[in-house]
């Protein structure tokens, strides 16, 4: 019955990780002074390893030959990382006006949403499920993480005076490069020799990565808890932030598909374009994150519609794919 309900529960999005997020806000909001600040725990040195673990590993599974490979589909990969670094941040920038619903505070982590690159492996599962180009996917997921690193702070130090961020460009730039940056790269170096001594154990690294995620969302959430961040704010004001995050979501996903359309992309291309274009990473979000917004508590507003986002885009992606996977089949047999 338990697996029953589990493998339901996994078809609609809803996977240990993602229970795993609910229970370490929810830790954060019973035991808020044991992830805040002043806790006797050393949090911030094991995230900081945690993190270069995270991205070491990434750089280690990344490889050559299928990035190169990946090079020859230009235009799927122009219009899924202008999808995700212009398209996202001009639509919010011009909705940004008239979303008067929403809280000046949470406008600031929607427009951070909208900078972040696409996520890795939640593309490429939902890809591959849907039938779409898995090599087009794996490169342009691989190369978004990559990209965002720089970009992300590029377009934060742009949009900084009108979103009321404060952050100081260089500095940031550098502080990533050494926690995000360096540790792609050496893992990247590494992967010859390391992959094939790892092989056996690269679909355990993802709970390396879960574990630390789901460590700075315990610690982001408690610092604010405990500094009653989130007291005024009413249930109402979060499911309005979570609607218009759904709604972002597919406002985003119907103009890739007119442009698919337009531009008469196979049906392989159009899927990978839609599931990677409309992706946003959880990972880079609040890595990138920690590092801009040093102040936890502001941190946990701005946090707050990336994980909505994050949700919903697992959700409502999975019933996508599944749906595609299912017409794939009936096709197939006809």
């Amino acid at each position: 019955m338990i697996q029953k309900l589990a493998k339901t529960l996994n078809k609609v999005g809803i996977n240990g990780f993602l229970l795993g997020l609910f229970a370490a806000i929810f830790l954060a909001w019973l035991f808020p002074y044991a992830g805040s600040n002043e806790s006797p725990v050393p949090w911030k040195p094991i995230i900081n390893v945690g993190i270069g673990l995270v991205f070491f590993f990434y750089g280690v599974k990344l490889n050559p030959v299928e990035l190169r490979a990946g090079l020859s589909n230009w235009r799927l990969h122009v219009l899924i990382q202008v999808s995700t670094f212009l398209l996202f941040p001009l639509l919010v920038m011009l909705l940004s006006s008239s979303m008067t619903w929403i809280d000046k505070d949470f406008k600031i982590g929607i427009t951070y949403l909208s900078v972040l690159p696409s996520t890795v492996s939640a593309s490429v599962v939902m890809v591959s499920i849907a039938g779409g180009n898995i090599p087009g996917a794996i490169f342009n997921a691989s190369i978004s993480s990559l990209l965002g690193v720089v970009i992300t702070p590029i377009w934060i130090g742009i949009l900084a005076d009108s979103a009321d961020i404060q952050m100081d460009y260089l500095p940031t730039l550098g502080e990533l490069s050494v926690k995000v940056l360096l540790p792609v790269v050496l893992g990247f170096l590494s992967h010859k020799w390391l992959l094939p001594k790892i092989s056996k154990h690269i679909s355990h690294l993802k709970y390396v990565d879960q574990t630390v995620i789901m460590i700075i969302v315990f610690t982001t959430f408690a610092q604010s808890f405990a500094q009653e961040v989130f007291a005024p704010y009413a249930v109402s004001v979060l499911l309005e932030v979570g609607a218009t995050m759904l709604t972002l979501f597919f406002l985003v996903w119907l103009i890739i598909e007119l442009v698919c359309r337009v531009l008469g992309f196979s049906c392989k291309d159009r899927v990978t374009a839609l599931f990677c274009g409309s992706k946003k990473s959880l990972v880079q979000g609040v890595v990138i994150g920690k590092v801009i917004f040093p102040d936890p508590a502001l941190f946990g507003l701005v946090l707050l519609p990336v994980m909505l986002y994050h949700i919903q885009q697992l959700i409502a992606g999975s019933i996508i794919a599944s749906s595609m996977a299912r017409k794939r089949e009936l096709v197939a047999k006809n």
